[in-house]
């Protein structure tokens, strides 16, 4: 069941509550892309690279990175694909995540606000919870720039859930393949992504170092243009076996 309507934990866009059943199997990646994997598939920063303000280093998070530096025109997966079928690995097929596919590898089976189960945390306060254990949020990674509680940390850092998928909430927000809608009315029921001629920005999923609660929970999504770069945007990978 994809979708939320709890109360404190959901938005009107989170509606209405759907059933997915997925049409393909599909793999997720164990951790957000990092640092060193983006220089390795595309040799250089898009934009400004990573800081020491906002986590820099080998194992942190990929981030200020837009849809389009990620899925477009010879971005990361293309580059990505290129290379693994250029070494004969296999097929390529590697892609962004549907909300529906990353919203279901989120959940690992639950139906609670946090697929930990139900939370001491409020929605809109940066304060220690249960969260902490699993998470990067503004209750545990607030402080200013040079702090070491501010900014991205090296991924796999907290708690995975029950699939073996780590920092599903917080660190950096990632990117979907889907663009954006008001609501799930019309919202395809296979899995796959959903994308419409007249939409013009894109999903991101799972908040960020410094988001509240509520913007962590798996059931909370942003947007934003395609081309946006961000010191919160990341992402984590998808392979179609």
């Amino acid at each position: 069941m994809m979708g939320s309507d709890a109360p404190g934990w959901s938005d009107t866009d989170e509606v209405p509550v759907h059933k997915v059943t997925f049409a393909k199997p599909f793999e997720m990646g164990k951790f957000e892309v990092t640092q060193r994997q983006w220089i390795a598939v595309m040799g250089k920063w898009p934009g400004n690279p990573p800081g020491e303000c906002n986590g820099a280093g080998d194992s942190y998070p990929a981030y200020g990175i837009s849809w389009t530096d990620i899925a477009g025109a010879n971005g990361f997966i293309e580059k990505l694909n290129e290379h693994v079928k250029s070494t004969k690995q296999g097929p390529a097929t590697f892609r962004l995540p549907s909300e529906a596919e990353w919203e279901y590898a989120c959940r690992a089976g639950s139906s609670t606000p946090f697929f930990f189960g139900n939370t001491d945390c409020e929605p809109n306060s940066c304060t220690t919870c249960s969260l902490s254990n699993y998470a990067w949020f503004c209750g545990n990674n607030s402080g200013g720039c040079g702090s070491p509680t501010h900014g991205s940390k090296p991924v796999g850092g907290k708690l995975p859930n029950a699939f073996g998928l780590f920092d599903m909430y917080g660190n950096v927000r990632e990117w979907c393949q889907d663009m954006s809608h008001t609501s799930y009315d019309g919202a395809p029921t296979d899995g796959s992504a959903w994308i419409t001629p007249d939409a013009t920005v894109r999903v991101l999923r799972g908040g960020y170092w410094n988001d509240l609660p509520s913007a962590s929970s798996r059931r909370f999504a942003s947007y934003n243009g395609p081309d946006a770069r961000n010191f919160s945007f990341g992402f984590r990978v998808v392979r179609a076996p």
